[in-house]
């Protein structure tokens, strides 16, 4: 008699929620709390929104015995992180009038409020609902954000690969209508014929799946940390096709080894009218093959692991019906962000300007919100924001160009690019207080840290030197620790795990260099390193490299060794 499997919990949960619909509107509309319940939560991811707290004021309420303080995170469903001025308006006066004030970028390229209550959950999404934004599917099981190059030097090839970007996304995009009648007020069609999803069907995917397009030499969109991903082949001054690359992920559980972050197999090539095609097959696999009984082994990346990335492109082509080209040959040179003004070859101009965290607010030195909303209040082209939290003023023609410097200047973010290399390569999520994940700190901590970090670097010469530092409150790699070359993820309040040796272009993971250690002594482990890479790196090394050629760490060549050849201290 075969074994009975046991589906993980979130399985019928997602079957027996008649869409995503559960029971959500009606708790919504109760007043009495402002929280919802636990099967409530998970189905609202599929709605672009988490439910959090306070974690700061916990014990004091629970002391005057007080609810926690809830309230909800919203992400914005943003395809390749373009925004007209009209939208970038809009979200500054919902976060103003309806979350924290603080527009929060994130590493999807997109917007996210935070601090957002119950009562102002539809008041929210209508507001963005009146400049053609949402937020489906921007969590949840599903196909999230699609993302994209930011740095648009070449025009053209780059309206090509936006384009994609939001085919991709429309055409994957869930069909239920339950986001639309619990949060826009939309009537429900009564008729005899069950409703359907022609992708996801009742349980839609094991895990959450996430697609990005990139255009080399830049990697700013980090392609191995992601489930899909198409990399554009340009030839005379045209995207001729896409190489394709499947099973990145940058998410683990600390004493776990099962569970390791792993960066994606290249599987072959494809032309343009392909790629969507390609897109949906690859989901379509994986919602067939994944795993539905652990969550912590359902992502696609485990998938590939299982089958191997030769199993998984075979499956791939029955499903499609037809064989992927031979991959072509590519170069990436880097994954940060072009920071500073360049000027494309239709003569318009683009300013990628620094965003400490992503967070645009408003500071003493820098009232960087009220400041981009001025710029958009006259601005005629977009806004893109990057997936390195950064933002970029894009399309500024020759006349306007020196109106928006002003402006800039005016609120003193015009030279917010002029900082440190290894400050403008840096990546924290959000953590504490708000993220029940968290078991330390990271976008509170990691400025400090930096600046800790910079006095070595400035005394060894390497001010002007990129060294990509990331930092995460838990292992869950929201911000793609495992790939920066120096890495920080939380392990208790105040404890950090630290990685050394990701490669500079986002092509390899890193590795456990020391546990646990405490933040008052990451300067003094690091300082020695730092040091010796100014003194004895090769001409054009990069301290990825560096530390691994001189042995602090072994290379990791992939994510099942991820856990390898670590001394445990």
């Amino acid at each position: 008699m075969s074994k009975e499997i046991k589906l993980s919990a979130n399985e019928p949960l997602k079957i027996n929620s008649d869409y995503l619909r559960g029971t959500l509107a009606e708790e919504i509309a109760d007043t009495s709390t402002g929280s919802i319940a636990a099967d409530s939560q998970q189905l609202s991811k599929f709605h672009g929104m988490y439910l959090q707290d306070d974690r700061d004021v916990r014990k004091e309420r629970r002391q005057k015995k007080l609810e926690k303080a809830f309230s909800f995170l919203i992400r914005v469903r943003l395809p390749a992180g373009v925004a007209s001025p009209q939208q970038w308006l809009a979200m500054d006066r919902i976060a103003d009038e309806y979350a924290n004030g603080t527009l929060k970028i994130t590493t999807r390229q997109t917007w996210q409020l935070h601090g957002v209550i119950k009562n102002n959950l539809k008041s929210s999404i209508q507001a963005m609902d009146k400049v053609l934004l949402d937020c489906i599917a921007a969590c949840g099981d599903v196909n999230r954000n699609v993302i994209c190059n930011a740095n648009p030097h070449l025009s053209d090839v780059h309206s090509e690969a936006v384009e994609l970007s939001r085919n991709i996304s429309e055409h994957l995009l869930p069909q239920s209508r339950a986001y639309h009648e619990i949060f826009l007020d939309e009537e429900k069609v009564i008729s005899s014929e069950e409703e359907i999803e022609p992708l996801y069907g009742k349980t839609y995917l094991p895990r959450k799946f996430k697609i990005n397009v990139a255009i080399p030499p830049g990697n700013d969109t980090d392609i191995y940390a992601q489930c899909l991903s198409f990399i554009a082949i340009v030839e005379a001054e045209k995207i001729v096709g896409y190489n394709v690359t499947v099973g990145g992920g940058m998410g683990m559980t600390h004493g776990k080894e099962n569970t390791f972050p792993r960066t994606a197999d290249l599987i072959g090539f494809v032309t343009p009218d392909k790629a969507v095609d390609v897109a949906e097959k690859v989901m379509l696999v994986q919602r067939d093959f994944g795993d539905r009984t652990d969550r912590k082994q359902s992502r696609l990346k485990y998938t590939v692991e299982r089958m191997t990335a030769g199993g998984f492109r075979d499956k791939l082509e029955q499903y499609l019906g037809y064989q992927l080209e031979p991959a072509r040959d590519f170069t990436f040179e880097y994954n940060g962000d072009r920071f500073g003004w360049v000027q494309d070859d239709k003569g318009n101009h683009h300013l990628t300007l620094f965003v400490p965290g992503g967070r645009v607010c408003d500071t003493p030195s820098s009232p960087m919100k009220s400041g981009i909303a001025a710029v958009a209040k006259i601005h005629k082209g977009e806004f893109r924001m990057t997936a390195n939290q950064n933002l970029v003023i894009a399309n500024i023609s020759d006349e306007q160009r020196p109106e928006i410097e002003a402006i800039l200047k005016e609120y003193k973010i015009l030279n917010s690019h002029e900082r440190s290399a290894l400050r403008l390569n840096s990546i924290a999520c959000v953590a504490l207080p708000t993220c029940g994940l968290a078991l330390a700190e990271a976008e509170r901590y990691l400025p400090d840290l930096i600046t800790e970090l910079e006095e070595v670097v400035e005394e060894a010469g390497l001010k002007h030197d990129a060294i990509t530092i990331r930092m995460t409150g838990c292992p869950n790699g929201c911000g793609r620790p495992f790939l920066a070359e120096i890495g920080f993820v939380g392990r208790a309040p105040g404890k950090y795990n630290v990685y050394l040796g990701g490669g500079f272009h986002g092509q390899r993971l890193n590795k456990l260099y020391r546990q646990s250690v405490l933040a008052g002594d990451i300067k003094e482990l690091l300082s020695p390193i730092i040091r010796a890479y100014a003194k004895e790196r090769n001409e054009g090394e990069r301290f990825g490299d560096f530390v691994i050629r001189n042995g602090y760490v072994k290379e990791t060549t992939a994510g099942n060794n991820f856990h390898a050849n670590v001394e445990q201290v």
